[in-house]
């Protein structure tokens, strides 16, 4: 990783853009001197509309990208990699193959991903994760956790951390 590069984080449905994993992530981050930034999706309830906001705020930032994502903001993020071309995605809890929208599924993600998602999810099933990091060989850690994965904050960190050296 770069100083230019900039970490992009992508809140789900019912957060917002500075909530307790994504402060935490961009702790981790900014411990790496890398730039972030957090796309605020509030009041925003249509997916593609997500997508195109955080296109925009990719293309706007000066340097290389990594995208991180949780839940709808995972889903909008794996959607935006073929546009934003990003070093990395970083996805928790994906909210991929979900019914009635199997067909927005992202699948064109050219670069390197890492999924992590609770055991115990109840609102995207562990399963969605498992087939969709299978079908691209994309690194998935499961954990012992629900669908929010707030108690294992320094988990995600830790992974996040590896992840963001592994790019470098």
């Amino acid at each position: 990783m770069s100083r230019s590069d900039t970490v992009v984080f992508s809140h789900g449905k019912e957060s917002g853009p500075w909530g307790a994993k994504i402060t935490a992530m961009a702790a981790v981050a900014r411990d790496l001197e890398l730039a972030v930034e957090s796309v605020d999706y509030r009041g925003m309830d249509d997916p593609a509309a997500r997508v195109e906001k955080l296109v925009r705020t990719a293309a706007a930032i000066a340097g290389p990208v990594v995208l991180v994502g949780s839940s709808l903001g995972g889903h909008v993020a794996a959607a935006a990699a073929a546009r934003v071309r990003p070093r990395g995605v970083f996805l928790l809890a994906p909210a991929f193959y979900m019914p009635g929208f199997e067909a927005y599924t992202p699948q064109d993600v050219p670069c390197p991903t890492v999924v992590v998602h609770g055991w115990h999810d109840d609102i995207v099933p562990i399963a969605n994760s498992v087939r969709w990091a299978q079908e691209r060989s994309a690194a998935l850690h499961v954990l012992d956790s629900d669908h929010r994965l707030e108690d294992q904050i320094r988990t995600i960190g830790r992974l996040l951390r590896a992840f963001l050296v592994d790019l470098a």
